[in-house]
């Protein structure tokens, strides 16, 4: 099961390399001037686009149904050959020499023999892609997944080994000195997806201090799709808790920056992924005219998005000890006082709890999963199979890591698949 989702991430980055080579100004100039040979780069993107969509439906469903894997794999062979092409384009491009014979008007031997393959490429992939149908793929946008949007509530009997990280953090927020430059305080959360970063920060937004502390709060989960008007205008639905039908950027940004005007606010930007330092500066500005004290708190997997928004030093979260995994898993799997007297279900448990390497999902994930099923066979049936076997609807800790899959460079994504 682990090599069906390595074969997806395969897939994934020979996307990745392909559009990279599309992309390239090696290839561009290539193709400048050969109208034929753009016509087809052309459909060939149009192609890769539209399989592209129906691709985390098949990556899901290969687990469980032979015929999409098979599927899959043709794809994945035909996008090697499209690689492969590519590829040689770009090393052809690369090393003429001669630019006016570079671009001359009509198509030499060699680029006609470029053509003529590219075009067997594409119809195998358009080939590939009416199957779908047959397959019952639907698409999947990435941004879609529904799983990652989060809210403050949070239930405090299931959280252990995160009151030192609590206590750290409200320290900060309750500190009133300025950053010393006029800028907003922002403290950044940073660590690795299924630390418990979002529930670190629900901690501190439903500490009685905090409460206490400033005018008013507001938690905004900003997730994969940063877009600077829709953040805006849903931090001002947070704080007023009523609807906000303002669409213009400017209206927007005056509106907060009233509602913030010599207030002392805190600001949660939940699991925030944008690097773009732009972006983060129009977002912020207005933010500015708060009073002094006023702090917002983003939690990121990305120490890239930590360095771009920071004007505090960002936090960073440690993996949980094995005990205190144990409490959350025992927690979630509803373990009683007389489930625990069998010391032989009490090892697997804990040899199951070691690992969770000390992620607080992977052992909330697995404690679900093993909720109210009390049968040793089953409990090592559980530790000695691959836990990704399971589909994302019994444990969600392959989607929560699989977003950082996402977010890697082509290159680190072709090392990835290489380990």
């Amino acid at each position: 099961m682990a090599a069906a989702l390595v074969g997806g991430a395969v897939l994934s980055s020979i996307f990745n390399v392909v559009f990279d080579r599309m992309s390239s100004p090696e290839v561009a100039n290539w193709i400048k001037g050969k109208k034929l040979t753009q016509k087809l780069l052309e459909r060939l993107k149009t192609t890769l686009y539209a399989v592209q969509a129906f691709l985390i439906d098949a990556e899901q469903k290969q687990i469980k149904e032979r015929a999409v894997k098979d599927w899959l794999d043709s794809l994945k062979d035909a996008m090697y050959v499209a690689d492969d092409l590519l590829d040689e384009v770009f090393t052809k491009a690369a090393t003429q020499k001669d630019p006016g014979t570079f671009f001359s008007r009509f198509l030499n031997l060699q680029d006609r023999e470029i053509a003529n393959r590219m075009e067997e490429i594409i119809e195998r992939i358009e080939s590939i892609v009416k199957q779908k149908g047959t397959l019952g793929l639907r698409e999947i946008p990435k941004e879609n997944m529904s799983w990652r949007i989060t809210t403050s509530l949070v239930e405090r009997s299931s959280i252990y080994g995160r009151e030192e990280d609590k206590e750290a953090i409200v320290k900060l927020l309750l500190d009133d000195d300025d950053t010393g430059d006029g800028d907003i305080s922002v403290i950044p959360i940073v660590g690795m997806g299924g630390i418990g970063k979002t529930t670190l920060a629900q901690l501190v937004y439903n500490d009685e201090k905090v409460k206490e502390n400033f005018d008013f709060r507001g938690w905004v989960c900003v997730s994969e799709e940063f877009d600077v008007i829709k953040v805006t205008k849903t931090i001002i639905e947070a704080i007023t808790s009523t609807s906000c039908n303002l669409k213009d950027l400017n209206l927007l940004q005056h509106d907060l920056k009233e509602r913030l005007s010599r207030q002392k606010f805190f600001v949660v930007l939940d699991d925030a992924w944008n690097e773009d330092y732009e972006d983060w500066s129009r977002l912020l500005k207005p933010f500015q005219n708060g009073a002094k004290g006023s702090k917002i708190l983003i939690t990121t997997r990305s120490k890239k998005v930590a360095s771009v928004v920071q004007t505090i030093s960002p936090y960073e979260l440690s993996l949980l000890s094995d005990e205190d995994c144990w409490l959350v898993f025992s927690k979630h799997a509803r373990l009683s006082t007389d489930s625990m007297e069998n010391p032989t279900l009490k090892k697997v448990g804990k040899d199951i709890v070691k690992k969770c390497d000390g992620l607080p999902l992977a052992a909330q994930a697995l404690g679900g999963l093993l909720r109210g099923n009390f049968d040793v066979e089953y409990w090592n049936h559980i530790l000695k199979s691959e836990v990704w076997k399971f589909s994302n609807d019994k444990i969600k800790v392959v989607p929560a890591l699989r977003i950082s899959y996402y977010y890697l460079p082509s290159c680190l994504k072709e090392c990835f698949v290489y380990c």
